[in-house]
């Protein structure tokens, strides 16, 4: 199946079905009265986050949807029939933007979550509505409310525990390969990931989700090589492992571009929680790797480990703190949920 995280679709909610005018006729009824029905109202379109889908392909093949028509009213008060509504089913983490590409609409970040993108119109009364004791016989109708049309940006940001940065070649592929179920392409060459892939990663009896995007290069903030959208894919981690490729010459000035465009990208992004790891160490004698190593450390103010993803060295250490700053993170967000249950308790304020 294609990766596609970003699709622009148009759609249309239902017009509401007209009144009708009508009155009763049968025979010896002289004065039967008005007994027009309303009309139906036009059917909504929603947006739902449901269980199996890591893409948008599906939205590249069709990006319209109507949703159907109310009936207009008829005799003998008989009202007409609804329209029927339209569900646009999406990944779980896609955020629905408005034609802007800026606005937030609205962001799906659980399982069942819906929300009303368009509104049906409802349907326009029948003259039995208007019937009074001074206007016994109205002529008069309503007609149905219009549809309303909208063109509006679906972006998936995927939902993962940790996220994987680094330049182009750092080893990101091996690394989810070698600590995971998933099978990325791997290949000697910049760019070999060209779509954000999750893998399942196991440590001590427990599990996360992690989630490899393609190499960031400079400018990446800026939409070069559509970095701007890969990082959007991290922005809803606990937690980024930064991996720095201890074979390049550069590898401080490496480091150094990665969190700049962390810090370009806005948010809160170049906050959160980091461990830094210089990869590849098996390609390096032991003396380049402790210059190296030392000099990273100096520059991140802390702990930097040494690991290979191809050796399969240093691995167990860096999930064990990944795995650790997650379970911490969870601990905080369920004493936040809890701390606002009892202030709701207490005070009936909700937040």
């Amino acid at each position: 199946m294609k990766f596609l995280d970003i699709a622009k679709v148009y759609i249309r909610s239902g017009a509401g079905g007209n009144g009708c005018v009508s009155f009763r006729r049968e025979a010896h009824v002289e004065y039967g009265g008005p007994d027009g029905g309303n009309g139906g109202s036009g059917g909504s379109v929603f947006a739902e986050a449901v269980e199996g889908l890591n893409t948008l392909i599906d939205f590249r093949y069709q990006q319209h949807f109507f949703a159907q028509n109310g009936k207009p009213g008829m005799g003998k008060q008989r009202s007409g029939k609804d329209g029927e509504d339209i569900v646009l089913k999406v990944p779980v983490g896609t955020e629905i933007l408005d034609e802007d590409e800026v606005t937030v609409i609205a962001d799906l970040t659980e399982v069942g979550q819906r929300f009303l993108l368009a509104e049906g119109g409802n349907g326009g009364f029948g003259n039995l509505h208007f019937k009074s004791s001074r206007n016994q016989a109205p002529r008069k109708a309503n007609p149905g409310q219009p549809e309303i049309n909208r063109e509006i940006w679906l972006n998936l940001k995927l939902i993962a525990d940790a996220g994987l940065l680094g330049l182009p070649n750092a080893g990101k592929s091996t690394f989810l390969a070698a600590t995971s179920n998933a099978r990325p392409k791997i290949a000697d060459y910049p760019f070999t990931t060209l779509h954000p892939n999750l893998g399942v990663v196991g440590i001590d009896n427990t599990e996360f989700v992690m989630a490899d995007i393609p190499g960031l290069i400079a400018g990446a903030h800026e939409g070069k090589g559509i970095g701007d959208r890969f990082l959007g894919h991290v922005e809803r981690c606990a937690v980024l492992l930064h991996l720095v490729d201890g074979t390049s010459e550069t590898a401080i000035e490496d480091y150094h571009t990665i969190i700049n465009e962390l810090k370009m990208y806005g948010g809160d992004l170049a906050n959160r929680p980091r461990v830094t790891a210089l990869n590849k160490c098996d390609a390096i004698d032991d003396t380049e790797q402790a210059q190296i190593h030392n000099e990273l450390e100096q520059v991140v103010g802390g702990t930097v480990h040494q690991i290979s993803g191809v050796a399969h060295q240093g691995l167990q250490d860096v999930l064990r703190e990944l795995r650790s700053t997650i379970d911490m993170r969870n601990a905080d967000e369920k004493k936040a949920e809890m701390d606002d249950s009892e202030v709701e308790e207490t005070t009936g304020w909700r937040p």
